[in-house]
């Protein structure tokens, strides 16, 4: 069974961390680009962070450029976003979603699978 389960957000003051943590089946992860998207109140979804199956390839939206980086753990099956220097405006709900076709990685709508999400809020 296809399955992604996001965890790690919560409430952080401006600039601070998280981590963020998406725990992938086998399925979903061995051949795939993964990827992390967030969603604001009133906005679209938005790409952040790919990362494709060896880690050897990065993609990362400009407004998070120098403060997140994206990783994953074969063994673990899981990607990881650590985000740091955090701002107000990160605040979304971060979801982490699969890509088995390896095209149009900054689309939401080209990814297969998707995780239920997990709520990032940075406030003072």
């Amino acid at each position: 069974q296809v399955q992604l389960v996001e965890s790690g957000g919560g409430l952080v003051q401006p600039g601070g961390s998280l981590r963020l943590s998406c725990a992938a089946s086998e399925r979903t992860f061995s051949s795939a680009f993964m990827g992390w998207f967030r969603q604001a109140p009133g906005k679209e979804r938005e790409i952040v962070a790919v990362i494709n199956w060896t880690g050897a390839i990065t993609y990362y939206a400009d407004s998070v450029k120098g403060r997140f980086a994206i990783s994953r753990d074969g063994a673990k099956k899981t990607v990881y976003l650590q985000m740091d220097s955090l701002k107000p405006e990160d605040t979304a709900v971060y979801y982490c979603a699969s890509n088995s076709r390896g095209s149009d990685l900054t689309r939401h709508s080209a990814y297969d699978y998707w995780g239920p999400g997990t709520q990032v809020t940075v406030s003072s």
